[in-house]
Parts: structure tokens; C-alpha cells; sequence
């Protein structure tokens, strides 16, 4: 049985006619991702396209989530993807873009050409051909839209020896979300992004390989001296999804727990 809206997440940016949003979660098997998942799932009516690269959304018995697996290499993969989603829930309405990849080194002049190219295309390109095959479709349905991109607190400090390709990349989603908001104003589209610090999502421990003394080391510099939980960045998130949200394009939105003040 579908659950009641939440007065949180009110999807009244679609027609009346709708009974929920249809929102497309890229990257959802990561931890963030499954995090945005079920907060959806347990505050809203919405449908929820739930994509993994290798691994599916793991929440099952809800006929809500549509799980989708595809590997997101080519501008033609995001188009996939999108499509399928498009056509197995009806529309989109919202594109929420998690996925990324951080190669693992020590320093980044250590990194090959194809490392360099690697990150800056997962992690610049193929945002950008998932929102661009997003917003067309949404400007097709006329009906407005959400597009909610990923970036990154460091992007704007140069990033660290071991992030700098992913650092520049994310520099650059701050440019698509500014420019991708200014055309899809007009169509009632907004874009914006979160721009997360440290967050105990599984991302630090999959892509650098750092323990649990590491990352405690790493969460003793933030002022708050924690890391985020993935719950309080999918809350900032499911903000941007909602209605509450309305008068809010082009932005980045900061979640550091105060880092780099």
C-alpha cells in the first residue's frame, strides 16, 4: 500500500493530475544513494528509480522502486538509462546524479593519462549527459522538473594529492549545474547541487581504501569533529526534491559539518 505524502516532500511542482513524483536516482547502491532511496520510500508516494553500476538498490517488496543496472560509460548509456526509466515509470520528473569514482593513488602525479580520464569523464561527462538527456525529456513533458547534481566541498581548495582529478571534475559540476539551471529556467526545470564534505557514506573506504583509524583521523579535523552521516546529506537532497525548494535554481548547497572555515 502506497504510503501517505509527507508534508515534507510535497511534489505540488507537477500537475495535479500526478500522484507522485517520478524521480531517477543515479548511483543508488552506494550509500548516499540507498540513504535517498528510502527516504523517499518512507515519506512520499513518489516512483523511484533506483540505478546501480554493478550492484542493484538492495530494498525489495516495494512495488514503488523500480531497480534498474546499467553501466554508465557513454552518453548513450545515460540515454539508456533515462529512457528506461522514462518509459517503465511513465515520465521523469526529478534526476538525482550520484554516481562517481575516485582513483585510487597516493599523489596525482602519479596517475596515467587514462586514470586522469577516467575520472574527469565519470565524474563531469557523464553527469552531463544524464541531466542533458533528462532535461530534454522533461521539457518534452512540459511539466517542470528537478535535477540534483553532486559536487564536492574540496573542489573549491584544489582538492588533495589523492583527489585532484575528482576535485577538478567537480569544480566543473558547479558550472553545469549554473548553466544547465539558466536553460531549463524558462521550462519550469531547476537545477541545483549539494556540495558535501565528509560523509561516512562507504565512498572514502571503496575508492581510497581508508580504515576505520583513517577515517577517524580525517573526521577529527572538521569542526564538528564527526563526519556526516548519509542520512542528513539525503535530507538536504530530498529539500531539493520538494516543494519547498520552488524558488531555488542554479545553487550549490554546502553540507561540511564546517570544514575548511
Amino acid at each position: 500500500m502506497s504510503k501517505s505524502p509527507s508534508p515534507f516532500i510535497r511534489p505540488d511542482w507537477l500537475p495535479a493530475s500526478e500522484p507522485g513524483a517520478r524521480i531517477l536516482v543515479l548511483g543508488a547502491s552506494g550509500g548516499l544513494g540507498r540513504a535517498v532511496v528510502d527516504m523517499l520510500r518512507q515519506g512520499s508516494d513518489c516512483t523511484i528509480g533506483a540505478h546501480g553500476n554493478t550492484n542493484l538498490y538492495d530494498g525489495v517488496g516495494d512495488d514503488r522502486v523500480l531497480p534498474l543496472q546499467a553501466s554508465l560509460e557513454s552518453e548513450a548509456d545515460c540515454i539508456d538509462v533515462i529512457e528506461r526509466f522514462y518509459e517503465a515509470a511513465g515520465g521523469i520528473d526529478a534526476l538525482v546524479m550520484l554516481a562517481g569514482r575516485l582513483s585510487p593513488t597516493d599523489h596525482w602525479d602519479g596517475l596515467s593519462a587514462a586514470e586522469w580520464q577516467a575520472d574527469i569523464h565519470l565524474n563531469l561527462n557523464i553527469p552531463f549527459f544524464a541531466a542533458r538527456a533528462a532535461l530534454r525529456r522533461m521539457k518534452a513533458q512540459g511539466s517542470g522538473g528537478r535535477i540534483v547534481l553532486n559536487g564536492t566541498e574540496s573542489a573549491l581548495h584544489g582538492g588533495s594529492p589523492q583527489s585532484f582529478p575528482y576535485a577538478v571534475a567537480k569544480r566543473g559540476t558547479e558550472a553545469l549545474v549554473q548553466g544547465l539551471a539558466r536553460d531549463g529556467a524558462p521550462d519550469g526545470i531547476l537545477v541545483n547541487g549539494v556540495r558535501l564534505g565528509f560523509i561516512a557514506s562507504g565512498f572514502h573506504q571503496r575508492w581510497s581504501g581508508r580504515n576505520e583509524e583513517q577515517m577517524a583521523e580525517r573526521a577529527r579535523l572538521v569542526p564538528l569533529k564527526r563526519g556526516g552521516d548519509p542520512q542528513e546529506a539525503a535530507a538536504l537532497i530530498v529539500f531539493l526534491l520538494s516543494g519547498w525548494s520552488r524558488f531555488m535554481t542554479g545553487q550549490m548547497i554546502a553540507l561540511t559539518g564546517g570544514d575548511w572555515l
